[in-house]
């Protein structure tokens, strides 16, 4: 049996974690850990977080894994974004740049 990695937002780790508190007593300890950063730095709900990884999508280039990041840091500055793609070694254009940080400021606002 092969297991299916997903990856998640930290508004998608908050909303399971808290469904999971609900539904039993207590979460484990790593758990709990997990929550309290999501609960931190989580900006956006998990319907504007699932939209705006849909956006972000869309631009030529942006992989699920860097629109998720993209997502859970909120860039606002040329720099970040390049420094989200330093590490898969993808280089956006100027101008897909600052098409994700229209988008981003979109769900800012």
């Amino acid at each position: 049996m092969t297991e299916k990695i997903r990856l998640l937002s930290l508004s998608e780790v908050k909303h399971l974690l808290n469904k999971a508190r609900k539904s039993r007593e207590e979460l484990n300890e790593p758990q709990k850990q997990a929550l309290q950063h999501a609960e931190k730095f989580a900006k956006l709900s998990l319907e504007k977080t699932k939209k705006l990884i849909e956006d972000l999508l869309k631009i030529e280039g942006i992989e699920e894994s860097s629109a998720l990041k993209i997502a859970d840091l909120l860039p606002t500055h040329e720099e970040d974004v390049k420094l989200i793609f330093a590490k898969v070694r993808v280089t956006l254009k100027e101008d897909q740049i600052k098409q994700v940080l229209k988008i981003v400021g979109g769900y800012l606002e």
